[in-house]
């Protein structure tokens, strides 16, 4: 028979072990630090191409016409991008809006996940309180880095 007296954890161990279970089980901003730091791709890199390639398509799919982009903004990372572009018309004559758009890049390939609404005043919109904590709310896993520095105050 083991007569040997079992010690107590140590305080210092289990407040230890209790703060890595809540960092974890609430996602603090504690466990978002260890995330991937957003970057923005150098221009003329196959990425960056990618990730315009693919608003291109969209742009295609929903107007029916062929642009160009100026990027205004562009931030990455783990398989998520928050881009804004100033688009226009390939011969350079027609300036559209500012295009916003959050892609994700799933089995190798760049896809566009939303476009934000830019209506003036539409509390559902880009220029809303609130709006980058519910758009990271729809999309699970989705890096706040990438977002615009104005938007950490929203």
């Amino acid at each position: 028979m083991n007569t040997k007296r079992k010690r107590p954890l140590r305080p210092v161990f289990v407040v230890m072990v209790a703060c890595l279970i809540i960092t974890g089980a609430l996602n603090c901003p504690e466990a978002q630090a260890k995330a991937p730091a957003a970057y923005s791709p150098a221009t003329g890199s196959a990425e960056r191409r990618e990730i315009l390639d693919a608003m291109r398509r969209k742009v295609k799919e929903l107007h029916r016409f062929d642009v160009i982009f100026t990027v205004k903004a562009m931030k990455v990372s783990d398989g998520w991008a928050w881009v804004h572009t100033l688009p226009r018309s390939k011969d350079g004559i027609s300036a559209y809006e500012d295009f916003y758009a959050l892609l994700h890049r799933t089995h190798g390939r760049w896809s566009v996940a939303e476009i934000p609404c830019t209506e003036p005043e539409n509390p559902e919109c880009i220029d809303s309180p609130g709006y980058f904590r519910k758009l990271a709310a729809r999309f699970p896993g989705l890096p706040a880095s990438i977002f615009p520095v104005e938007s950490k105050s929203r």
